[in-house]
């Protein structure tokens, strides 16, 4: 029977992302011991191999190494488990291996579910995943016949919380050079993610760029009209104003 507590790193390079993962594993896993916090994938390896914690909750995109490289290093010293805002598109491949994944907010009930595996693993030495991973990294390359994963969870801060925004929920994203306005039909939120980035991980089938500043929800789009100097202005549902489509971009409703 093991004797010792069960330890485990959190690594993600928003704080406030890792506050609420803490919070909700103390309620999930009272018995478990946050050992070490890393705001990268570097941090991450540095610390697991200080700390030789027994999990690692691992979030994906980090700046300096991935969650996906920092994994590579860890495989075989703890049970890895990834958190992230994207979907997961191969999460069947992962559901009965040594690791789990979240997606971000991650819910009360899924951590719990997490941790109940945990704990029946947790006896055991972690699996070699590393063929697991190596199918992770294509599918996460667009390799195979795999669809990409698009972002499905936008991150703002909000005062010192953070905020989750759904896709869903949001009608525009319009950018200037420092920061990005996220519109929804009930909030104006900022966040440091720029349009560039924002069009390579939205989904282009539900996020269109209208001008070089803006990116759209489609269904969000109530009308197309033309004004008094022939600009195509959109209406959208839930948003009083209006927007421009820029010259370049009018191909986008070329019924008008």
């Amino acid at each position: 029977m093991r004797s010792k507590p069960v330890t485990a790193l959190i690594a993600d390079d928003e704080e406030p992302m890792r506050a609420q993962l803490r919070t909700r594993l103390a309620a999930a896993w009272p018995e478990l011991q946050i050992v070490a916090e890393a705001a990268n994938g570097v941090e991450a390896v540095a610390l697991a191999k200080e700390h030789q914690p027994d999990i690692a909750f691992l979030d994906i995109r980090m700046p300096g190494m991935t969650g996906i490289e920092a994994a590579r290093e860890l495989y075989n010293r703890c049970h890895i488990v990834f958190a992230t805002a994207y979907d997961q598109y191969a999460l069947d491949a992962f559901e009965q291996g040594a690791m789990d994944y979240l997606l971000k907010p991650v819910s009360p009930e899924r951590l719990a579910t997490t941790c109940e595996r945990l704990r029946q693993r947790i006896a055991t030495a972690p699996k070699d995943i590393g063929a697991q991973l190596a199918q992770l990294t294509e599918v996460l390359k667009g390799g195979g016949e795999k669809k990409k994963s698009y972002l499905r969870w936008i991150q703002a801060q909000v005062g010192g919380s953070l905020r989750m925004v759904s896709t869903r929920e949001v009608l525009f994203f319009q950018s200037d050079e420092k920061y990005t306005l996220v519109q929804t039909a009930t909030a104006e939120l900022l966040i440091r993610k720029t349009l560039k980035e924002l069009v390579d991980e939205l989904d282009p089938d539900e996020f269109w760029r209208i001008h070089r500043s803006t990116l759209v929800r489609v269904d969000a789009i109530a009308s197309v009209s033309r004004d008094e100097r022939g600009r195509q202005m959109l209406k959208l549902r839930g948003y009083p104003g209006e927007l421009e489509v820029s010259r370049n971009h009018a191909h986008l409703f070329q019924q008008m």
